[in-house]
């Protein structure tokens, strides 16, 4: 999923003196709430992959990964591999779909602080 106009948001932000951390903040908060709704679709044998669920946030996007050096398999159970005939089971990806609603909410709300703060910043 990608948010249109983050790039010049963050340009504007950068302008006006302001901090992306409240972006950053809003990056992270997405993302645990797409990895806590998609948690209980993970694919499971012995949980590793459940556990290796990790939401992130960057100045520039919300991060669900899964899989480590010791869970590998993480990206061909999500997105499948026909060579190893596996079937793909996105269940980070519907999550993202299903909370759509609530974590558009979220930017939103981060959207209207950050707009907030660039309007009480004089214009030189």
């Amino acid at each position: 999923m990608q948010v249109e106009g983050a790039r010049q948001l963050r340009a504007t932000l950068k302008k006006a003196g302001l901090d992306v951390q409240d972006l950053k903040d809003a990056h992270r908060k997405v993302a645990e709430q797409v990895a806590h709704d998609a948690l209980p679709d993970t694919p499971r044998r012995s949980g590793d992959l459940a556990r290796s669920l990790r939401p992130a946030g960057t100045q520039t996007a919300a991060i669900v990964r899964a899989g480590r050096k010791a869970v590998p398999y993480a990206a061909a159970i999500h997105w499948g591999s026909p060579r190893q005939h596996i079937k793909p089971q996105p269940w980070i990806y519907n999550a993202a779909q299903r909370t759509q609603n609530t974590w558009t909410g979220t930017y939103l709300a981060a959207l209207e602080t950050i707009i907030d703060a660039i309007e009480g910043v004089p214009t030189p």
